[in-house]
């Protein structure tokens, strides 16, 4: 594998990877509304169209129903799709196929029915987009077995684990945030780049405290962890989970115990959210004995996402919020 990047934004990543796996493999298509003509609802399959066809690239009708259900079958077939949910709150439409069919197919089927399906979903606040369009929800999939669920923050790993997805054998949640399309970073060009599942990645070494998060808020986290080290001496640790289901446990429980003191982030809503299985994890672990102070959860607040610019930034962490949490965990403030 060459070492060569290039810089990409979260959107190109999305493109690149989705154009390598289906010329690698003729059985991996793309389906969705608009990802066709239009180059998708984000832009996100602009070109693909030209180069691969309609049979693969292809647009359905505003059936969400129908589009999952077509996938699925076809991933009971053989076949690889890639299904463009377009915004996250749409996948409750396709709730009974993925949740009774497609994460229960292999299992009932002894291993032998395999649903090699991935469902992109453009997830998140940030763009205005108000309360129906703005949702992650994760946790609904993550409380699944047979369900994989992945949360990239950064173009790189959005390739690298997009590819991971198409070719995982089990269906695959994969989140896209709507905030980050546009969000540039080198991204390795090799065709055989690729990013296991259940990996995670520490993106910050630290000594004081553990910040543990993924998506969206790693940007944020990352910023925080960088100015309170410069203004309060303080060293953070960032874990960035990368892929929630299969969660890499040794991972978070490792950096844990080596500061005593750890923040869970995330943009979804706090009551229920999925960081409150890592306090879970993290309580019921021996890391609890190595931890100085309890542990802290910082999320978005628990009401419908405000098309109001103001208000939708006000309800989710912000940089000022993490650091504030951050310099609590360890009494400076």
């Amino acid at each position: 594998m060459n070492n060569e990047t290039k810089l990409m934004t979260v959107r190109d990543a999305i493109i690149t990877a989705m154009s390598e796996e289906m010329r690698l493999d003729e059985n991996v298509f793309l389906i969705g509304e608009d990802v066709g003509i239009f180059g998708g609802d984000f832009g996100t399959s602009v070109g693909m169209l030209e180069e691969f066809g309609k049979e693969r690239v292809r647009d359905t009708p505003i059936s969400e129903n129908a589009i999952s259900g077509a996938a699925i079958g076809a991933a009971m077939t053989g076949m690889r799709p890639i299904v463009d949910v377009t915004f996250m709150d749409f996948i409750v439409y396709m709730m009974d196929n993925i949740v009774n069919q497609a994460a229960k197919t292999r299992y009932m089927f002894g291993g032998k029915g395999q649903v090699p399906v991935v469902f992109r979903c453009a997830a998140g606040s940030g763009v205005g987009s108000a309360a129906q369009h703005s949702q992650s929800l994760e946790s609904w999939f993550c409380h699944i077995p047979g369900l994989k669920v992945v949360a990239p923050g950064t173009p790189a790993d959005v390739k690298g684990l997009l590819k991971a997805a198409v070719r995982d054998n089990n269906p695959v949640i994969f989140l896209e945030y709507k905030a980050q399309y546009n969000v540039k970073g080198e991204v390795p060009t090799d065709p055989n780049f690729v990013l296991p599942l259940g990996k995670a990645e520490i993106k910050k070494e630290g000594k004081d405290v553990t910040v543990v998060t993924y998506g969206r808020m790693l940007e944020r986290v990352l910023q925080a962890a960088q100015e309170v080290e410069e203004s309060d001496g303080v060293s953070v640790e960032v874990v960035d989970l990368r892929t929630l289901i299969p969660l890499d446990k040794e991972a978070i429980l490792d950096s844990v115990k080596k500061t005593g003191r750890v923040l869970l982030v995330n943009d979804a809503h706090k009551t229920n959210g999925f960081i409150g299985e890592i306090s879970a994890i993290i309580s019921e672990s021996d890391a609890f004995d190595y931890l100085d102070a309890p542990i802290l959860r910082l999320a978005a607040e628990d009401v419908p996402i405000p098309y109001n610019h103001a208000l939708e930034n006000a309800m989710i962490p912000n940089v000022d919020r993490i650091k504030k949490n951050i310099l609590n965990l360890v009494n400076k403030r």
